[in-house]
């Protein structure tokens, strides 16, 4: 019997929602930024709930440094080899967050759902955290998007549902896509760009301010797997 079609698209963000860090993600930051640039990293950008490209942007000016597409290529490049090059530093002081491998592998089970990321990151970024701490088995990277594919956060829920509807023959829109975050932003996000959204108070945002930001639901972490599931449906 073939499988029913997958009916349900589910957008995970990656940083303070499955896992975070530690601390080494800054340190990668300033590396990159200090080997595209030439010059060491002071002050950086507020980095919640915004894409690498726009976080890049804010820093660079910060430091009167002139931006260019090929200045942003070359810190890209140098932002993915740093965090392959720290990868095990970032296990030894990062995490996965709670429930959040258990709520992957749930959803799997799930034959009408596919998982995938919407995230600020550029993809090899995204694709080395969630590998670090062994999250990445679930999550079809192929259908998602990324901060280098627009800096405008909610325009990647769009450029997600297409990739989607291509790789699996299934029209993706408002009722049928959810976005799981852990900011106001996500919140934004998914609300400006065509999404249901799950909010996880995993990160810096209580449940209470997450749901005065717009979201119908507000889990307090990815723990309560049956809510996140109800949420889902």
């Amino acid at each position: 019997m073939a499988n029913p079609p997958l009916v349900r698209l589910v957008l995970w963000d990656v940083d303070h929602t499955l896992m975070e860090t530690g601390g080494v993600g800054r340190k990668v930051f300033a590396d990159a930024f200090a080997n595209a640039t030439g010059r060491p990293m002071g002050a950086m950008a507020e980095v919640s709930g915004r894409t690498e490209p726009d976080i890049f942007r804010e820093t660079a000016e910060l430091h009167g440094v002139p931006i260019t597409t090929e200045l942003f290529d070359t810190f890209a490049t140098q932002l993915a080899e740093g965090y392959q090059d720290q990868i095990e530093e970032m296990r030894k002081r990062g995490r996965a967050l709670p429930g959040a491998a258990a709520a992957l592998a749930a959803l799997a089970k799930d034959t009408t759902i596919v998982q995938s990321v919407l995230t600020g990151n550029i993809r090899p970024v995204a694709e080395t955290k969630l590998t670090a701490f062994g999250l990445d088995e679930h999550v079809d990277f192929e259908a998602g998007a990324y901060g280098s594919d627009d800096a405008v956060r909610p325009h990647l829920v769009r450029i997600a549902q297409q990739r989607a509807a291509a790789r699996y023959g299934t029209t993706f829109d408002s009722t049928n896509t959810i976005l799981i975050g852990d900011t106001p932003s996500d919140v934004t996000t998914a609300r400006q760009g065509g999404a249901r959204i799950v909010a996880v108070a995993s990160g810096s945002s209580t449940p209470a301010e997450l749901r005065f930001a717009g979201a119908e639901v507000a889990l307090t972490d990815l723990s309560n797997l049956d809510g996140l599931i109800a949420a889902l449906a």
